[in-house]
């Protein structure tokens, strides 16, 4: 139980994160129209912009927390971020102002970052060979949390365009107390590291996890693999409705589908495939799976049938803890909150790049009068990049056990 309360603790954080992106989607639009009082068309764009602020804070705050985690604790800074979040959920569920707004989302991005805190808790807490199945618990609560978000915010919703964030920041304040009663600190004086904004700052902290070898060449692949992934919250339903003519409901249903399946590879298929496979081979068949589906999806006319592989595409999704748990065996105990902090801002650089080539892939090829009318071209473009992927992967050292 001492161990597993804390984990479960770290799997609640993690849901909730990926929640609060979902949980206030369905409101945003009135939200955004109802203290701006503009259009549709010009909450949209707001809407961009505040998505964008979102994933920027994420991209430079994972590694600054992550490295305070490494010198103060994972307990402290996980608990400083809930008591913030919740109070910032508050300020949105009252914000009359666009700006209010804003200041809203930039805060929550800040405390979004903690997520590289609880992979590096995760990764204290786990055995070296349990590393990669411990991630993809955290895997499986992002998938939950992106099923119950947007379900939970679209009924919440029918209460006032409010309502989402008050529950937000109740969800937030009862994960702090369950985590002030049962949660431990792992940083001991052993691997406590002292904090440097040299390395604490993005540029910095990619350099300092750079010179591990073999980490660098896996950034790099894993940036390329999650910009080529996020291809699906990137044009999913612009594509289906284009190819399909599917309406929100069913674009909704196979979303929940598909983080229902991310959920189960994660959670519990991902252990298997890692007892029979390895970290290395889980990633290879990890990309051929994926190349594999995205050429399937791209092609695909049925639109019965592209619902019955929505959520069979998810099988792909063992390469990212599996690549996780290679990295964090590289790195000393010290630097495993720095590590996770990049590993974050990575991924935040991924859903900021992600999008704007998508959506502009789509549109060249769905534009009225165009030469070629193509939507599934951006997953031809996510197959290139698993190639690529693949190819990186494949090539240097392979990363040394610290």
């Amino acid at each position: 139980m001492t161990r597993r309360l804390p984990i479960l603790f770290v799997l609640i954080t993690v849901t909730l994160d990926a929640m609060g992106i979902g949980l206030i989607l369905p409101v945003m639009p009135d939200l955004i129209q109802e203290v701006d009082g503009g259009d549709l068309a010009r909450a949209a764009i707001w809407g961009g912009v505040l998505s964008t602020v979102y994933a920027v804070m994420q991209f430079l705050c994972g590694p600054t927390i992550g490295s305070l985690s490494d010198r103060f604790g994972r307990r402290p800074v996980l608990l400083v971020a809930l008591v913030v979040m919740a109070l910032d959920y508050l300020v949105m569920a009252l914000a009359g102002t666009i700006w209010l707004l804003l200041v809203g989302r930039v805060v929550a991005g800040i405390t979004a970052a903690t997520q590289s805190t609880a992979s590096a808790f995760m990764a204290d807490l786990s055995k070296p060979e349990e590393k990669a199945a411990n991630f993809g618990l955290i895997g499986a609560a992002f998938g939950i949390g992106f099923v119950i978000g947007p379900l939970l915010g679209g009924v919440l919703g029918e209460f006032g365009t409010r309502a989402p964030f008050y529950a937000a920041a109740a969800l937030a304040a009862l994960n702090f107390a369950f985590g002030f009663i049962i949660l431990p600190e792992t940083v001991t004086d052993r691997i406590r590291r002292p904090f440097s904004w040299r390395r604490a700052n993005p540029l910095g902290a990619f350099r300092a996890v750079g010179r591990l070898p073999g980490v660098g060449r896996l950034l790099v692949m894993f940036f390329l693999y999650q910009v080529a992934f996020f291809v699906y919250p990137s044009v999913w339903a612009y594509f289906t409705r284009a190819r399909f003519g599917w309406d929100p409901a069913m674009v909704g249903v196979s979303l929940a589908s598909f983080g229902i399946a991310i959920a189960i590879v994660q959670g519990g298929l991902i252990r298997v495939v890692l007892r029979h496979l390895g970290e290395r081979m889980t990633v290879a068949y990890g990309l051929v799976f994926n190349f594999c589906a995205f050429l399937c999806i791209a092609l695909v006319e049925s639109g019965t049938l592209a619902l019955i592989l929505t959520p069979l595409t998810a099988l792909g999704a063992v390469v990212t803890p599996a690549l996780q748990g290679m990295m964090s065996r590289a790195a000393p105990d010290d630097a495993q909150g720095e590590l996770q902090g990049v590993i974050s801002s990575t991924a935040a650089v991924s859903m900021i790049v992600s999008p704007l080539v998508m959506t502009q892939i789509f549109a060249a090829f769905t534009a009225p009068g165009g030469d070629v009318f193509f939507p599934g071209a951006p997953f031809l473009v996510s197959m290139t990049l698993m190639a690529v992927s693949g190819a990186v992967f494949l090539t240097g050292a392979r990363p040394r056990t610290t």
